[in-house]
């Protein structure tokens, strides 16, 4: 008895009770009488029954008044209600149907229209059941997608450089921000020998596992070997460019639509001299020791879109207490509730104050900034700041 679905009869003749208790039994259910409305959602409450076949007229509770407080039960199951009317009563079955009644049956009701009832309520008892089913096995999957991508977000921090205060003279500042669980920028900064510098900043086209996945394989291929031997000629020279190149042509070769801009350079820690190489990403600032702040660059082409795409080296000589500042376009591009992108000229304005206000508190600077631009949602871009400043000759080095 106890594997036949539970319906509940709530019913205060006691003879049309029994009566529909029996023909329940026959159909092959479990009838559970209730002599009234009170009666019936305590036996709801503790049965778990998810049928319920009342009568409109009962003591305490009337059949109205026991669906409308059914509905209101904290259940883990939808309960299916049939209320017994009087063929005419057709205000009482509108006012029932606000109420949550599922379906009527009439007074004087035959054995086959309460069957035609029942099996019409199973179907689609089945049917929720089987939703509940599914919905319980996504949400597990769900819930294991969510802990692999925090472990894959963990792993892809790791990966990132553990930039110190100072490296050969420079100061660095970074934040990193995903717009989900895992990113698709990557950068990195390292000495290539005792007074040559080498950073790169990299946004993968799209978001999401499939970006973030490109990313960590670009942070795992440009080590500081990788990036000395193809950013440095064989007499000393810095050539970024041949970087880019070289990393254009083994992602053109790949057979699909993946791309990503970057930009990248190596700077004469000694001199200041600084050569870089713009491919799609957007231009940096240089701002100099004065506050007087400028965007260098001229675009570039992608990385990975055209095998063809060729590359060149730009420079310029960043004086002591001058500052590069990288920013994803995330910055740029963050709109408010108005649909307004920050824009360039609000994010020069904040880089513009690092004479004055140093850049260790940079990029939280520029975080909180946007986060008040978009009233506190999150960004729908992964952000990436990347601050180099020269310090003065005095300071110590401190390669990392």
């Amino acid at each position: 008895m106890s594997d036949r679905l539970k319906i509940i009869v709530a019913e205060d003749n006691p003879i049309q009770r029994v009566y529909l208790s029996q023909l329940i039994d026959k159909l092959g259910f479990h009838p559970i009488p209730a002599e009234d409305g009170l009666q019936a959602l305590r036996l709801i409450q503790e049965t778990q029954a998810q049928i319920l076949i009342s009568d409109y007229a009962m003591p305490h509770l009337n059949g109205i008044e026991l669906t409308q407080k059914v509905r209101k039960l904290e259940l883990d199951h939808y309960v299916h209600v049939i209320m017994i009317t009087g063929s005419g009563e057709d205000d009482v079955r509108s006012e029932a149907l606000e109420a949550g009644v599922d379906d009527f049956l009439s007074k004087g009701h035959n054995p086959v229209m309460l069957k035609a009832r029942i099996r019409a309520a199973t179907r689609l008892i089945h049917h929720a059941m089987e939703l509940a089913h599914r919905t319980r096995i996504l949400k597990e999957s769900n819930d294991r997608i969510k802990e692999d991508l925090r472990a894959a977000a963990d792993a892809q921090r790791q990966l990132l450089p553990k930039i110190g205060k100072k490296i050969l003279g420079m100061r660095i500042a970074s934040a990193f921000a995903p717009s989900s669980y895992v990113s698709g920028d990557m950068f990195g900064c390292f000495a290539l020998d005792s007074r040559m510098l080498g950073f790169y900043a990299v946004d993968v086209s799209g978001h999401g596992v499939h970006a973030s996945l490109l990313s960590v394989a670009i942070g795992h291929l440009i080590t500081p070997e990788f990036f000395r031997t193809k950013a440095i000629r064989k007499d000393g020279s810095p050539d970024p460019a041949a970087l880019v190149t070289d990393l254009n042509k083994r992602f053109s070769a790949a057979e699909n639509d993946d791309y990503f801009s970057m930009f990248c350079g190596v700077l004469d820690t000694k001199s200041g001299h600084l050569e870089y190489c713009q491919a799609g990403s957007p231009a940096p600032f240089y701002v100099e020791h004065t506050g007087v702040t400028r965007m260098i660059g001229d675009g570039g082409f992608p990385v990975g879109m055209l095998p063809v795409a060729s590359y060149d080296n730009a420079s310029l000589t960043m004086e002591y207490g001058s500052t590069l500042v990288m920013c994803s376009d995330a910055a740029t591009e963050a709109e408010n509730k108005r649909n307004e992108q920050f824009g360039t000229d609000r994010l020069q304005e904040i880089v513009a104050t690092i004479p004055t206000t140093g850049i260790a508190g940079l990029p939280e600077k520029i975080t909180i900034a946007l986060s008040a631009w978009r009233g506190g949602k999150k960004l729908e871009d992964d952000l990436t700041i990347v601050a180099l400043e020269r310090t003065t000759p005095n300071d110590t080095h401190n390669v990392i």
